[in-house]
């Protein structure tokens, strides 16, 4: 029997809470957290646990995580990534090893509150599956980091029509059903609530507080902001065309058939035509060979472009389904279904005769 197994201090297989707390070098920040996160949920009477994710520090923020699990075995988990793969990474790391009802991710950098949590706890036992944390009065630059933010999360909320304030924050609430099976990647975490919405979750918001960075440095700067975009622009074609790929390319690449063919036709027309019908040469200018202008260019280039876009959405097509079929999944989401029981059966049974 290993030693884990042997422990008298094993954990309930089901808390009601977990903590999740993705770290990367914050070897000054992490005890004063669990400090705070203790004194939070203490009160709540609730059982917990706290899952720490190394993310691959350098800094001396491994061992003192392992000397807070020594010094509370019972409800402090510590996972340690081999290098560095980004908060994303280390907070699927510890969705994967939590057990808890409630799912809460906080940030290692303290400047979370974890007072929070219990009226966080307190909206979800309002129907919510989903609380997303809101600071609205932040504690970071405004150039460098709030006015970038605010942008992004502007053009979040509209694209993904899920009308939060504030993606960026760490802190939030999850109902463990709303997380079942998601994977994270890139900086798809603080989309979390999307996809939740998207599958009909109940979706809240809270305004917590924000502190500033009394220990550690930032890790997060202005490139952080065009990494956003792109994963949303991920995201909005995994809503869209995740099931039909092939409407979107096929849509492009019929575009480029078209504008190619406008092309050639203006080609032949300052070639051959343009002689014979004045009335549009106010309009069009005066006729010119094929060499004077860059139109057979711009044909060959837009059925190029066309015949790609048909393949990749054929390729496309071939990986979604695969990824369907080859894992059974299916392409809807069920909630639940209501029928009459079943009659009991009146079919006499047969006997044997014995003979």
């Amino acid at each position: 029997m290993s030693r884990d197994q042997a422990t008298p201090l094993e954990p309930t297989a089901e808390p009601d809470v977990s903590v999740l707390v993705p770290v990367f070098n914050e070897a000054d920040n992490v005890e004063p957290l669990m400090a705070e996160l203790t004194a939070a949920l203490g009160p709540t009477g609730l059982d917990y646990e706290v899952i720490f994710v190394d993310d691959g520090s350098t800094d001396g923020t491994r061992s003192r995580l392992l000397r807070i699990q020594e010094a509370d075995p019972l409800r402090v988990r510590v996972a340690v990534l081999r290098r560095n793969c980004g908060q994303t990474a280390a907070l699927s790391a510890a969705l994967d090893l939590a057990r808890g009802r409630i799912l809460i991710p906080i940030d290692g950098d303290r400047q979370n509150d974890p007072a929070d949590i219990p009226r966080l706890l307190a909206k979800l036992d309002e129907g919510y599956e989903v609380v997303s944390g809101w600071r609205r009065d932040r504690k970071d630059p405004w150039l460098s980091r709030r006015l970038p933010s605010q942008i992004a999360n502007r053009l979040v909320a509209r694209i993904s029509g899920v009308p939060l304030h504030d993606f960026g924050c760490t802190l939030k609430a999850y109902r463990r059903e709303v997380l079942e099976g998601v994977r994270l990647y890139g900086e798809m975490h603080r989309f979390i609530p999307i996809f939740a919405s998207w599958q009909g979750a109940r979706v809240a918001e809270l305004v917590v507080r924000h502190r500033a960075r009394t220990a550690g440095k930032s890790k997060y700067g202005l490139g952080r902001t065009f990494n956003v975009v792109l994963d949303l622009i991920l995201i909005r074609f995994f809503q869209r065309y995740a099931q039909r790929p092939m409407h979107l390319f096929g849509r492009i690449g019929l575009w480029c058939f078209a504008l190619a063919i406008l092309c050639f036709l203006a080609m032949i027309y300052f070639k051959y035509l343009h002689p014979h019908i004045p009335s549009l040469h106010p309009w069009l200018g005066p006729g010119k060979t094929f060499i004077e202008t860059p139109l057979p260019l711009l044909v060959v280039m837009f059925m190029l472009a066309g015949v790609q876009s048909i393949l990749m959405g054929v390729l496309a097509e071939m990986v979604m389904r695969t990824y369907y079929e080859s894992q059974a999944k299916a392409t809807y989401l069920l909630d639940h279904v209501r029928q009459r029981p079943e009659a009991e059966s009146t079919t006499p049974t047969a006997v044997s005769s014995g003979r």
